[in-house]
């Protein structure tokens, strides 16, 4: 994965001192690349049976149609506040300093659909884990939760028990 890795550039200090951004933008502008997260991505759930992808807002929307595509699977959006306009069910979560909130439409799922949950990035897991919860709200079942990259110090796989958490690409710290 080393390969992937040196395509992704690093920000220190961002968005504030002591953090290191990882802009996967750099990545996504290289062709082979991005051909290539997509493909490894897909290689871990091919033969699994998944009918959605759930994307979340905003990065996951990059990879989780072109996961979807791949896979014969729909995708469903899932938003911040006010972005659908439709009947949407909700959920609160909280942040290191907060609380922020995702919807989804009501019919976006049907009971029984096996959906996978995609991001960008796993970190502390809390945008995940609510992502999930409303899976579950809509009586879906959690396939499993992609990531193109996981920050595995801040264990965000923790707040993901019984979930298959596949992250592409690992930083330690």
């Amino acid at each position: 994965m080393d390969d992937l890795k040196k395509l992704i550039r690093e920000i220190p200090d961002h968005p504030k001192p002591g953090i290191l951004f990882y802009d996967l933008t750099t990545l996504l502008q290289d062709p082979r690349g991005f051909h290539s997260l997509v493909d490894r991505l897909c290689e871990h759930y091919n033969g699994k049976h998944v009918d959605i992808v759930a994307g979340i807002e905003a990065r996951g929307f990059i990879f989780a149609p072109a996961l979807a595509y791949r896979l014969g699977a729909g995708f469903v959006p899932v938003r911040k506040p006010k972005k659908l306009p439709w009947k949407s069910v909700s959920v609160t979560y909280q942040l290191e300093y907060g609380s922020d909130q995702l919807e989804i439409h009501q019919d976006a799922i049907n009971p029984g659909q096996s959906v996978l949950i995609c991001d960008d990035l796993l970190a502390t897991g809390g945008t995940a884990s609510a992502a999930m919860e409303l899976v579950r709200k809509l009586g879906g079942e959690v396939a499993g939760a992609a990531f193109a990259v996981e920050l595995s110090f801040l264990n965000g796989r923790g707040k993901l028990p019984g979930v298959d958490v596949f992250s592409l690409l690992k930083y330690d710290k």
